[in-house]
């Protein structure tokens, strides 16, 4: 127990040694997020009661997002080192003023929406028939308690990353995965659809609770408080405004998005969720871990005016997403099927629902490195206290994904040739329910122009000419990936006979070798063009297994 609580409160002062602490947990959680969606397609099934499963998270999602935002980590850091710098004392102070602002408010809206749900969900879900639209509301109203519980754990959030407490930061999603999971195999069966609302509930409460350990021993465990200075909350409210709305426009084209997917063939919610939670898993592990990582850092470099720094820590991790971005997505555009089929080909979830799901994939994993790198970006904005550019740029994006998808899927729906195309080129030919793909091409086009706008944006607000090798990386990563792709393919076709496709066994085993003598192949070609963030990486690897191997002889 002395170990664990040694490493609960261990420090991480480097950024790549703390984005491997967050990478690895985050592989973890999204370990845990494939068992929950493998879970989910195989008991239930993509279909109605999943669409109202996704259906129903979106309101308190969304009100997350809104509400959380006051407590979120990239806002409260600045501030709260600020506070702390003073004194311990004024940092306690700053903690339980705004716990008490947040808690009150999130309660209240909370309440609001609980009591207007069934007007919220009928507008909302248009599709969707009386029973569905009745399920989705009690689910809702049950999870309207998880952003209470969320935005809580975020405050807390802050405090362990001021203090570099990565560990407890990066575990907590894992036990809100265990959760969720929980109620989709104990809870669904004993008390139906609302059994998946207890298992989020208690997701989000392990995510709280797991992180209080850490806080209570930093004397910052937020308390309720009557003594209030309003001026600096109004501060910080001012500065938070800008990042909640920009977070919030992406959750509204979310829940755009579902809601045009609740007009289609049943079904087609859940399997632009699935297909979504999918992409999501290289998006957390790549972009998540670096954005978050460098967050402190960049917090610091900027308040101590060292701009070369703090330049060479955006450009360093956005090189470093690169590397990793490409080959991936080269890979799951590749692979995809054999990702779906072993994933989520179980039970309840048939063959059109993984060819489905696969295409869906396939058009979003295209935009991951746009997603890695906004992450990041935004949170250099946020570092610097530009908060307001980033919202003007998630406007338009917004606006424009959200036309972009009304606009294909009523072009896919009513001109022959746009679904021949696009069905024939992701072999979905004959699969109802096809029109869903023009969703995640939409989303995926919205993220490459919110790049765009963004990379524009940053050019001119911090003033750089050095680009730090950022063309070098790209190109010959880009390389790579097509290398890898083209080897991945021609493995499938010359392995196919080999295995058979009707077991999860089979399946695996054709896609991993394909895969892995297609990653051996890239790994090669990069070190025959002495890619540095190539050598990087084996230098580093290879530093930690002689690490281990020496440990473990001196241990014998």
């Amino acid at each position: 127990m002395d170990r664990i609580m040694r490493l609960f409160n261990k420090e991480f002062s480097q950024i790549s040694e703390a984005a491997l602490v967050l990478g690895f947990f985050t592989l973890m959680s999204q370990v845990l997020g494939i068992f929950r969606d493998r879970f989910l397609a195989g008991n239930i099934g993509a279909g109605s009661t999943l669409d109202i499963y996704y259906a129903a998270f979106r309101i308190p999602d969304l009100l997350f997002t809104l509400g959380a935002a006051l407590v979120s980590v990239s806002i409260l850091m600045p501030f709260l080192k600020t506070q702390l710098s003073k004194s311990k004392e004024e940092g306690r102070r700053f903690v339980h003023e705004i716990f008490t602002v947040f808690f009150a408010g999130i309660s209240v809206v909370a309440l609001i929406c609980w009591i207007f749900m069934p007007y919220i969900a009928e507008y909302l879900f248009p599709g969707f028939n009386s029973i569905e639209l009745a399920d989705t509301i009690t689910l809702s109203r049950i999870m309207l308690l998880s952003p209470i519980l969320l935005g809580v754990s975020n405050l807390l959030a802050t405090i362990t990353q001021a203090f570099k407490k990565f560990f407890v930061y990066a575990i907590a999603p894992v036990f809100y995965n265990l959760g969720i999971i929980l109620g989709i195999v104990w809870l669904y069966p004993l008390f139906g659809i609302p059994g998946l609302g207890y298992g989020v509930l208690i997701g989000a409460a392990l995510h709280m609770l797991i992180q209080i350990p850490v806080v209570v021993k930093q004397g910052l465990m937020p308390q309720f408080t009557r003594t209030i200075d309003w001026p600096h909350i109004r501060t910080v409210v001012g500065h938070s405004l800008p990042r909640t709305i920009t977070l919030s426009m992406s959750k509204i084209v979310f829940l755009i998005f579902v809601s045009i997917a609740s007009t289609l063939v049943s079904g087609t919610i859940s399997v632009f969720n699935l297909s979504y939670n999918l992409q999501s898993v290289p998006l957390a592990i790549i972009g998540v871990s670096y954005s978050v990582a460098a967050f402190p850092v960049l917090v610091d470099f900027f308040n101590n005016n060292n701009h070369t720094q703090f330049m060479t820590h955006v450009m360093g991790p956005i090189r470093q997403i690169v590397f990793w971005s490409l080959p991936v997505i080269s890979l799951f555009v590749i692979l995809r099927a054999q990702i779906v089929r072993v994933i989520l080909g179980t039970g309840n979830f048939d063959w059109s629902d993984t060819r489905l799901t696969a295409a869906s994939l396939a058009l979003f994993i295209i935009s991951v490195v746009a997603q890695s790198i906004i992450l990041l970006l935004i949170r250099a904005y946020y570092a610097s206290g530009r908060t307001w550019k980033p919202l003007w740029i998630t406007l338009v994006s917004s606006a424009s994904t959200i036309l972009l998808a009304y606009i294909f899927v009523t072009a896919f729906n009513s001109i022959p040739g746009v679904q021949v195309f696009f069905e024939g080129l992701l072999r979905i030919q004959g699969v109802p329910g096809s029109s869903v793909i023009m969703l995640s091409l939409a989303y995926s086009v919205g993220m490459f122009l919110n790049l765009i706008l963004l990379l524009s944006s940053f050019k001119k607000d911090f003033s750089y000419s050095n680009i730090f090798g950022i063309k070098k990386t790209f190109w010959q990563s880009f390389m790579t990936s097509v290398l890898m792709g083209i080897v991945a393919y021609g493995m499938l076709q010359f392995l196919d006979p080999y295995f058979s496709q009707d077991t999860t066994i089979g399946v695996l085993g054709h896609g991993l070798i394909s895969g892995i003598v297609a990653i051996a192949l890239g790994a090669l070609m990069l070190y025959i063009l002495k890619n540095e963030e190539f050598i990087i990486f084996t230098r580093a690897l290879r530093k930690k297994l002689w690490k281990t191997k020496i440990s473990h002889h001196g241990e014998i």
